[in-house]
């Protein structure tokens, strides 16, 4: 074990790895203070820049955009009531009251330290538990693999809260759009239409791109009326270290919260924040003061947010599972780069792995720094017209979709599902369970076709082993939960019965 993390050392330390993560970090934070700029759309615009960088350094630059992003998107949920990231959201509750107060600058302290302090907890909650989760998984044949994709779209289709049968739609979308190209077993053709470019199936970069990036800039064009809001002056008192204190055990219990949550594929950021704001509200002696103005609100949401940061690495690094949204593009990264996390990851390229863990600790570091020396510049993002912003977006989009494979093809791909995603933009159907199972196809394809070949046709194989039928058990019981949440949920009053 030393010598492995001697030789991740000697693989780390360099400028070019040190460099990345800074740089990960600050273009994260600024693109998380872009309103409309999504942390998913910042890794996506980055992730073609990564193609010629070595593998270490590639997937350290993407996840310093990860992690900055998860705290730029609270600087203008604080100043214009405008999260940069969805999971910013709940610090919109407490953050704008404050900046309309004149405490802005306190509230943008108590997110960077809490939202610090958070990403440490995980990191170190990934550098514990994803050794020890892959050492388990080395016990996984083709049959186990598969009952665990299953579960993991259960729950991604899940996270869609109210709209459970839009977020099935959506993942199963993304399941029929994952077997374009030649059948993995016989070559034969699916749904390529003739087309000799759809032969090696859609690449991932175009269709990630189109989904998330450019859905968002059309939706701000074909809006009737542009409304922007007046920017607080970034005013008022620091943040002390008795603000601090008193605030950790929310802190602390948001970390925690952001972890367990994150360590969960599909899950992500906004519930962990809102169950840790909720919980903080409902614990606080000041909870009446919630939603008026309440540190202790940023506080909490910040801390469940930034929690799941590398507590989403977890099941991505130990079974090739992403988290979320985030890590499957990384996911995406890793194949790239000729690299398929999991188990035997862990056994080939454990000194690259111990690389990383080395650069996602340094990046807490440069959070920090970042986020104290230029929450004052940053926050001038905000300023920026979006009829400015949204063309030079445009640009890097199909900059980012043509690098792939210098093919004109892939920018169409990418504008088509951008309509796609303007699309389901419209209807109200979440894009994640759609990413997420196109990325997760080819191995749920694959594994199940491997398990068929070694059982000789018969479906037993996947009930063979005690881990079949858990995942089985787990994903049964997470169907029963969901079906139940979503037919307890209170319905809608009609006009008549609201008028009694």
């Amino acid at each position: 074990m030393f010598e492995n993390i001697a030789d991740a050392f000697v693989l780390f330390l360099n400028w070019d790895n040190v460099l990345a993560v800074f740089a990960g970090v600050l273009i994260g934070t600024i693109t998380g203070a872009i309103p409309g700029m999504t942390t998913p759309m910042g890794v996506a615009l980055v992730l073609p820049f990564t193609f010629s960088l070595n593998p270490v350094t590639g997937i350290l630059l993407l996840l310093g955009v990860y992690k900055g992003g998860l705290y730029g998107g609270s600087i203008t949920a604080i100043l214009i009531k405008a999260p940069g990231t969805p999971a910013a959201a709940c610090t919109v509750l407490d953050g704008f009251p404050l900046s309309r107060k004149g405490e802005a600058r306190k509230a943008l302290d108590i997110a960077l330290y809490a939202s610090v302090f958070a990403d440490f907890m995980s990191n170190l909650a990934l550098i514990l538990l994803a050794g020890f989760l892959a050492s388990f998984a080395l016990q996984f044949g083709p049959p186990e693999f598969f009952t665990l994709i299953i579960f993991a779209l259960t729950i991604i289709a899940g996270v869609s809260g109210d709209r459970l049968a839009m977020g099935v739609i959506s993942a199963c979308l993304g399941l029929i759009l994952a077997t374009v190209g030649l059948d993995i077993v016989y070559g034969t053709e699916r749904f390529v239409f003739n087309e000799y470019e759809l032969m090696a199936g859609l690449n991932f970069i175009p269709v990630l791109i189109g989904l998330f990036a450019l859905p968002e800039i059309l939706n701000h064009f074909t809006k009737p009326v542009f409304q922007d809001l007046e920017t607080n002056a970034l005013k008022g008192a620091h943040a002390t270290f008795a603000d601090f204190k008193r605030c950790f055990k929310s802190i602390f219990r948001g970390s925690l919260f952001g972890v367990v949550l994150g360590a969960i594929p599909g899950i992500g950021g906004a519930p962990a924040a809102f169950l840790s704001y909720s919980e903080a509200k409902r614990t606080s002696p000041r909870s009446d003061n919630f939603g008026k103005g309440e540190i202790e609100g940023v506080a909490a949401a910040e801390a469940g947010n930034n929690g799941v940061a590398g507590a989403t690495m977890i099941p991505l690094l130990a079974l090739g599972v992403p988290g979320d949204v985030i890590t499957a593009v990384i996911l995406g990264a890793f194949m790239i780069h000729g690299l398929t996390p999991g188990p035997i990851m862990f056994q080939n390229n454990i000194d690259m792995i111990y690389a990383i863990f080395i650069g996602i600790m340094l990046s807490s570091a440069y959070l920090f720094l970042i986020g104290k020396l230029s929450i004052k510049y940053i926050s001038k993002i905000s300023d920026v017209p979006n009829r400015v912003l949204y063309p030079v977006v445009l640009i890097l989009c199909t900059y980012g979709a043509y690098a792939v494979n210098n093919n004109l093809f892939d920018v169409l791909v990418m504008l088509v599902m951008g309509l796609v995603g303007f699309t389901l933009l419209r209807l109200d159907i979440p894009t994640a369970p759609f990413l997420i199972a196109f990325v997760l196809g080819p191995l749920l394809e694959d594994n199940f076709r491997q398990s068929l070949l070694l059982s000789e046709g018969s479906v037993d194989i996947f009930v063979r082993s005690p881990i079949c039928i858990v995942f089985w058990c787990l994903t049964a019981i997470t169907l029963g939960m969901l079906v139940k949440s979503y037919f307890s949920k209170p319905k809608p009053m009609t006009t008549a019965e609201s008028g009694r």
